[in-house]
């Protein structure tokens, strides 16, 4: 028996149990939508494995479960039918319970494998985050200013993050009845379209800006030593107020440009820069050694390094290197001095100019949330490989994925953010209990995380 009582006291609290057993009039099947659906959960947090898997370890539970496995396949299919209805009833009741701020959102995009052979409309070949080569779906996740989700959408393997913002957000703020929010994303959402839209729909947004990919005026200004001030030990900070041109498409295709104001907030810190060298080091080293021992290489095996070698002929489906003895490989001195010359510095844009610049750097650093919660829920909660193939299956194995991230988070904010996820979940994993004799027993695991759950 697992310890699993500490999330059966926070799955009524954000209204998943009432949900259910109202939706249960309405499905009038022979087995208990909730039963099934709390299961799921808890199996996903503290053992998970398929479907058939989670089915097999009931027993590992006080409750005693009359569903079969069959059961759970069918209840699948309900989940994902009620998948809007129920992430906005848990929207509220998160909100009632917690005091959501839904003022700041952020949002970011990754990537499940499957393992398929296949692809179909869903599950497509596309940027893996992991450089797999199995079809992919993508899923664009949003979270508030405490690091709870807020929702998710699926989007087939081969869409473009940045096409992913804009029906999200959409759809968020009509169903939700959210007025305004302020959209914060890396820099790989930042384009002209969702910027655009942003401005049409009333909305703000604080995005990253690749300093490396800036015009030339933006990098020389970067790089001009006037107007930054100190902040704190080995940082330091400016801005200005810089119109930007944007070009976007109507409905009938046609381009319109136009100007709005926006902030540029450009921060330096040496820890980011003395790590951007160590990194970039190695490398130099490897791209060094094919340059001077060329005939050790067949196949480029590090892309990373590519970039800084001159001269260097690549078979772009295969990697493999082309010898050409007219052209040979060459160390890009050049290239690695422009990139140096960069190191440390970063760059936000936003449409909200009654922010401070620190305040517009603090609302950016609450993205690594997101991202963390992209590792809980690849790491921990192993959400991927999915060896699911119906639609509708897949949408519930991803809804019971974000409602067990939903409850770890929660469970990290009532314990006051004392103690990563990670060992949260450890500790109710070996929270386990041995029976000795009837209704007797024996709890041999207890640590500082389950005295602060307790």
């Amino acid at each position: 028996y697992r310890g699993y009582l500490a999330l059966s006291r926070l799955y009524p609290e954000v209204g998943i149990r009432r949900f259910w057993l109202g939706r249960q009039q309405t499905v009038k099947s022979e087995y208990q939508l909730d039963q099934i659906f709390r299961m799921l959960v808890f199996q996903r947090i503290l053992d998970p494995g398929s479907k058939k898997y989670s089915f097999e370890h009931r027993d590992e539970y006080f409750e005693r479960y009359t569903f079969e496995l069959q059961h759970v396949y069918r209840a699948l299919t309900n989940f994902a039918r009620y998948k809007e209805d129920f992430l906005y009833s848990l929207h509220q009741a998160v909100s009632e319970r917690c005091g959501r701020d839904t003022s700041h959102v952020y949002y970011d995009v990754t990537n499940y494998y499957f393992e398929i052979d296949k692809p179909d409309d869903l599950r497509q070949k596309g940027v893996s985050k992991e450089h797999r080569p199995n079809p992919i779906v993508q899923m664009g996740l949003l979270m508030d200013q405490s690091g709870l989700p807020i929702s998710y959408q699926l989007f087939s393997g081969n869409t473009n993050d940045c096409l992913t913002l804009r029906p999200v957000i959409r759809s968020i703020k009509e169903r939700y009845e959210i007025k305004r929010m302020i959209v914060v994303a890396d820099k790989g959402l930042n384009t002209s379209n969702n910027i655009a839209s942003h401005i049409l729909h009333g909305d703000g947004y604080i995005y990253a800006q690749s300093v490396r990919k800036a015009t030339k005026e933006m990098q020389d200004y970067i790089l001009d030593d006037q107007g930054y001030t100190a902040w704190g030990e080995g940082f330091r900070i400016k801005s200005r107020l810089e119109p930007r041109v944007i070009q976007v498409q109507d409905i009938h295709g046609k381009k319109k440009t136009f100007t709005t104001e926006q902030k540029q907030v450009i921060f330096y810190s040496r820890d980011y820069d003395l790590r951007a060298k160590t990194e970039r080091a190695q490398a130099i080293a490897k791209a060094r050694d094919l340059v001077e021992h060329p005939s050790k290489y067949a196949r480029i095996e590090d892309i990373g390094c590519a970039k800084y070698i001159r001269n260097l002929n690549v078979d772009a489906k295969t990697g493999e290197i082309l010898k050409d003895r007219k052209r040979m490989p060459a160390l890009d001195l050049e290239k690695i001095e422009e990139e140096e010359r960069l190191d440390g510095f970063y760059a936000l844009v936003t449409s909200e100019m009654d922010l401070s610049d620190t305040e517009v750097i603090d609302t950016y650093r609450g993205l690594w949330q997101i991202e963390e919660s992209f590792r809980i829920t690849k790491g921990d909660l192993q959400a991927r490989p999915v060896f699911l193939s119906v639609r509708d299956h897949i949408e519930a194995h991803f809804l019971v994925c974000f409602v067990a991230l939903l409850l770890i988070r929660c469970l990290q904010l009532r314990t006051e953010n004392s103690f990563p996820v990670g060992q949260l979940i450890d500790s109710l994993r070996r929270a386990s209990g041995t029976l000795f004799e009837e209704d007797l027993y024996v709890f041999d695991h207890y640590d500082a995380a389950l005295e602060a759950i307790g």
